[in-house]
């Protein structure tokens, strides 16, 4: 089954928990905190494994939560970091935030690698927190949570061709004959339903690789027929090779299945008009193909694209077809996906600063404590120490949450909750 598109979840490893400890040793008079750090909770990595083809493995794995941190040791020994979850996937995986949208990475070529999920850093020991005026702390941080995100991994073939059309006009016919793909060929519509790959041998050495596509119909952009779902894999191709029925068996226009296509690619995206295109007029050995390319010549704006009339059946053409692709191919460079930053232009964008917390209230009346700065805050809190608890209600007040609660009408003994906690506010 040909995956190319899949929904994950991922989760950097929290930090281990940083650790109280005091060193208490025979003949050493000057003791004090020893509590050692957590060590830093493991990384999602996505890396590009060549042999991968399709994104068939996430079917059925689509948690990832990476290893935490080791916790800290007695002596000031600092805790074991997690070591990176590795996670292979196939070249032409573009890696997208499910919520915000935004490419995280774009992973092309073999052995690169991107940090999907960040790990949490250890939470400090108790050694860290000591002060003149508190020389013995008892406080310790845990470690800081992992980042997770849902991401939409989308696989965009590496193909140097792509072969479009409408259905049944031969694409899958011309993808057997020149290359060693076997595509599914049937006389009905949307024979094709996965895209297929061939290595192209031309006779003067050269190869590329040739895709098919399924195929395309009016409407393909906003989701109608098949072809919608594999328009991806045409971004990353180099030359698009457009095939069209010229005999009109159908009864379409071949002139009009021309511009139906074309502007099905444009209204998708736009960058694919700058792509080089060669057309293939094909089925030439059928009766009234000759008129047919004749008008399509008379049609056609641009007289300077290239035609090539082909008949993948009986193999005309071909050779003289295959060398104009070649041709194209070699002076064509690659069309990158994303725009990349030049090192020597540093962009500063603005961004507004995130609410610390958000108070709300629950149907039992209870005030509700949420956003991220202070859910971590909460996360990183031992709260089994009376000393790291005052430490955490200093934290809230500087962040303004008393005098936030207060506005809010919030009185002695009224249920304040952040997350699955529960606590008393005392004025």
């Amino acid at each position: 089954m040909f995956v190319d598109k899949v929904t994950v979840f991922v989760k950097g490893g929290d930090g281990g928990n940083g650790m109280v400890a005091f060193r208490r040793e025979k003949y050493v008079p000057n003791g004090g905190p020893a509590g050692g750090d957590g060590g830093n909770g493991a990384n999602v990595v996505f890396e590009v494994e060549e042999g991968l083809r399709t994104l068939m493995d996430f079917r059925y794995q689509r948690h990832f939560k990476a290893e935490r941190g080791e916790h800290g040791r007695p002596k000031n020994q600092h805790g074991k970091n997690a070591d990176d979850m590795v996670i292979k996937v196939p070249p032409g995986t573009t890696v997208i935030d499910e919520e915000t949208q935004q490419t995280i990475a774009d992973l092309v070529k073999h052995g690169q690698t991107a940090i999907i999920a960040k790990g949490g850093r250890g939470g400090r020991g108790n050694s860290r927190f000591a002060t003149p005026t508190n020389p013995a702390p008892e406080i310790a941080e845990n470690g800081e949570p992992g980042q997770e995100r849902n991401v939409t991994l989308e696989l965009k073939l590496l193909a140097d061709v792509g072969l479009v059309g409408f259905p049944s006009v031969g694409k899958s016919t011309l993808l057997s004959v020149v290359s060693a793909a076997k595509p599914k060929i049937a006389e009905y519509h949307f024979t094709t339903i996965k895209p297929n790959l061939g290595v192209v041998d031309v006779e003067d050495g050269r190869s590329f690789v040739m895709a098919d596509l399924p195929g395309l119909i009016e409407g393909a952009h906003l989701g109608v027929g098949l072809g919608h779902q594999f328009l991806r894999h045409i971004e990353r191709t180099k030359v698009i090779v457009h095939v069209i029925d010229m005999s009109g068996i159908e009864g379409r226009d071949p002139y009009e299945d021309y511009v139906k296509i074309n502007d099905e690619l444009k209204e998708y995206n736009l960058r694919l008009t700058e792509r080089p295109q060669i057309i293939v007029a094909n089925k030439m050995d059928m009766p009234e193909a000759e008129d047919n390319l004749a008008a399509f010549k008379d049609n056609l704006n641009d007289k300077d694209i290239s035609i090539f009339p082909i008949s993948a059946i009986t193999k005309k053409g071909l050779r003289e077809l295959l060398l104009a692709i070649a041709d194209k191919v070699d002076v064509t460079e690659e069309f990158p996906l994303t725009e990349e930053e030049t090192e020597s232009r540093v962009i500063y964008r603005h961004e507004k600063q995130e609410e610390p917390f958000k108070i709300t209230r629950d149907d039992d009346g209870a005030y509700v404590l949420s956003g991220d700065q202070i859910e971590k805050l909460f996360k990183m809190t031992d709260f089994s120490r009376d000393e790291s608890v005052r430490r955490f209600a200093r934290q809230m007040r500087g962040m303004g949450v008393d005098t936030s609660l207060r506005e809010r009408g919030a009185k002695d003994g009224d249920i304040v909750r952040i997350l699955k906690f529960e606590f008393e506010f005392v004025e």
